[in-house]
């Protein structure tokens, strides 16, 4: 009883630290959908694209950087060629809006326009994004956390896995009410960066914008490109400049793949927020980096080597705080509490960010599950009405991204890019073939302009997304970009399997033959597996006996012969009404003469059906399971190959089982 006591207590705990941490189950009619307002279907579904300000310009000023300082006077340029596309992009997906008001995404456009390898082509590389996601932005969020709190810099890999952890808990737990905070959070992000940009602008034209801390550095440049941006090697640095700078643009397909979650009228609603989104990243994206261009900000790839001050390398020791970091400690003074606000709501933002991919990413799993792409348990929800397995999944993805990266934000955005053009270019191309059809069945003359300027946008936004897709590949490949084109390769192959494993099993149990299937077998054979004469060998005698089987039979065997006649014995004893077959065994197997004894029975009657019946220990213990029913298992496993028969576990619930059921019956 002490140990069954004990087991109980420690299964009781589990439950309860679970009933903490994820909650109570919630039922069905909890599932439902608020409609939400542009103010708050913003921050619900543009925390990604507004929180890449926070990295997006680091990303450009440090890939200049590599040919040296004056090299980074063009990051205003380069940044202009970024918000040009990100407008581009904006534009497109205010025509996908209004052409699939049911949302869906750039998936279900690509699939329903192009075709299936090509839905799950854009499929693998939004999955790949949601994870890079995650990984990327929980990484900044803790890069922000250092440069407000320096003492955290040795357990920033720490802090970034500790907020995956804590994102996975909040949504297994099902936070869907905190849209109120979220929009807090976002506002007071964007509130805190447009002030920083426009005290920033004031300050510069009254002629009292001090320069930044890491403005007196010398920048040290790369061997290859120390003659500064001329030649071929400068003009792809400067077009690697504008690919690590276009992951601005992440995220911004957010609105447009929730048209249905906005209020009346949705698409319309939906297409505002999207030029909202557009208007207030462009303004804040030009802003900072021309104020870290005026300010001297530096940021550099590798500090050690690449930075100097007075002419010696910088300590060991240095922190390189991110851009937006070094412009409010230069514009609001370090230490301040408007240098702590922005510092701390962009770190928190970065952490919605996150949070958003935990929303989307579980959700396009269960689409794909549904289309038979991925395993069926990613459609099926937990406790708490979310997909709880894609949750988990995209939680260690991340964490293991992060441990394998450090949580280094630049070298992971290398990876970041790739996945976000491939559906930005799938889903324009996914558009125009749409516009296309619906082109052929229209007849009004105001209709017809109305989608030949949808075409043009969408064409337009197919040709700059293509093209940028081309430079990533061609400036990042080498420097990580390889790795998140084979990832998607690899998935999308373990997809198309699935899918076709699914399909050839639906296709296998398809119903072709009514009659052939209704047909019932001319007997039932009924034969029990003795092992010992047992309890459990005479519930299964019960069992098989209550359906009356024209035949019923028991099989023993053993390694040695001494088994048998125990058994033989006992069997007598206890004058049990059914005949027993001692099956030899002369290579000490006991699973094959089991499977020749029914292959006798089957060759003599091949349109009878026959029963197995193997008693079984139900067990409370883990490591009871390793000491008890495997020779059941094995047998199991090979009859499963044996047409015409069927397998009847007979249960018997061992003592230590009790503690096990009470746990159960908790859940």
């Amino acid at each position: 009883m002490g140990g069954r006591a004990s087991l109980w207590a420690v299964l009781t705990f589990l439950e309860a630290v679970k009933r903490v941490l994820v909650g109570r189950p919630f039922a069905n009619d909890r599932l439902r959908n608020r409609s939400l307002s542009k103010r708050f279907a913003m921050p619900v579904f543009s925390t990604s694209a507004l929180s890449s300000v926070a990295y997006a310009p680091d990303e450009i000023l440090l890939t200049l950087a590599l040919a040296g300082v004056a090299a980074v006077a063009i990051s205003p340029w380069v940044g202009l060629a970024v918000i040009a596309v990100l407008l581009v992009v904006v534009a497109s997906y205010r025509q996908a809006v209004h052409a699939y008001p049911s949302g869906g995404g750039d998936y279900e456009i690509a699939k329903r326009n192009i075709g299936p390898r090509a839905g799950a082509t854009v499929a693998s590389a939004l999955m790949i994004d949601y994870l890079l996601t995650v990984a990327v932005s929980v990484s900044a969020a803790a890069q922000y956390a250092v440069s407000l709190a320096p003492g955290l810099a040795d357990v920033r890999v720490l802090l970034a896995v500790l907020g995956v952890l804590v994102l996975v808990l909040l949504n297994l737990r099902g936070v869907t009410r905190g849209v109120r905070a979220r929009a807090v959070v976002t506002y007071a992000f964007l509130t805190g960066v447009l002030a920083l940009c426009v005290t920033g602008i004031v300050q510069e034209l009254s002629g009292t914008l001090a320069q930044a801390p890491s403005a007196g550095f010398e920048v040290l440049p790369d061997a290859a490109l120390d003659s500064g941006l001329v030649g071929l090697a400068g003009a792809l640095l400067i077009l690697r400049a504008f690919s690590a700078g276009a992951v601005a643009l992440t995220g911004l397909e957010g609105p447009g793949a929730n048209v249905p979650r906005f209020r009346a009228p949705r698409s319309r609603n939906a297409a505002t927020t999207l030029l909202v989104l557009g208007v207030v990243s462009s303004m804040m994206l030009a802003g900072v980096i021309h104020l870290a261009r005026t300010t001297g900000v530096h940021v550099v790839q590798d500090p050690a080597a690449q930075l100097l001050i007075d002419g010696s390398p910088v300590a060991a020791d240095y922190l390189q705080a991110p851009v937006l970091s070094q412009l409010a400690s230069t514009i609001f003074t370090a230490g301040s509490p408007a240098f702590s606000a922005v510092v701390a709501v962009t770190a928190l933002i970065l952490m919605l960010a996150g949070h958003a991919a935990f929303n989307a990413f579980p959700v396009l799993a269960s689409i794909l599950a549904g289309d038979g792409y991925l395993p069926r348990q990613l459609s099926t929800r937990g406790d708490r009405l979310t997909f709880s397995n894609g949750i988990i999944a995209l939680g260690l993805g991340a964490m293991v991204l992060i441990l394998l990266f450090r949580a280094d934000v630049t070298a992971l955005v290398q990876l970041y890019i790739v996945g976000v053009f491939v559906s930005f270019t799938g889903g324009q191309l996914g558009l125009i073939r749409h516009w296309n059809r619906v082109l052929r069945s229209t007849v009004g003359k105001q209709d017809r302009w109305r989608i030949h300027k949808s075409r043009a946008i969408n064409s337009l936004g197919f040709g700059l997304t293509a093209a940028v897709l081309v430079v990533i590949l061609v400036t990042r490949f080498e420097y990580g970009a390889w790795i998140t084109v084979l990832a998607m390769a690899l998935l999308f192959v373990v997809m198309r399997s699935i899918k076709k494993h699914y399909d050839a099993v639906a296709d296998e149990l398809a119903i072709d033959d009514v009659v052939r299937l209704r047909a019932l077998p001319s007997r039932v054979h009924a034969v029990i597996l003795v092992s010992h004469v047992r309890k459990p060998v005479l519930r299964a005698l019960a069992f098989a006996r209550a359906p009356r089987p024209p035949r019923l039979a028991a099989g023993t065997g053993g390694v040695d012969a001494e088994h048998p006649r125990r058994t033989l014995a006992d069997w007598e004893k206890y004058e049990i009404p059914v005949p027993i077959t001692v099956l030899a065994s002369p290579y000490r197997d006991t699973v094959t003469p089991i499977l020749e004894y029914v292959g006798t029975v089957r060759r003599d009657a091949p349109r009878d059906l026959i029963v197995v019946y193997i008693p079984e220990y139900v067990v409370g213990k883990w490591w009871e399971q390793l000491v008890h029913n495997q020779t059941a298992l094995r047998i199991k496993a090979r009859l499963h190959f044996v047409p015409g028969v069927m397998v009847a576990s007979v249960p018997w619930q061992l003592a230590s089982s009790d503690a096990a059921r009470i746990y159960q019956d908790m859940k």
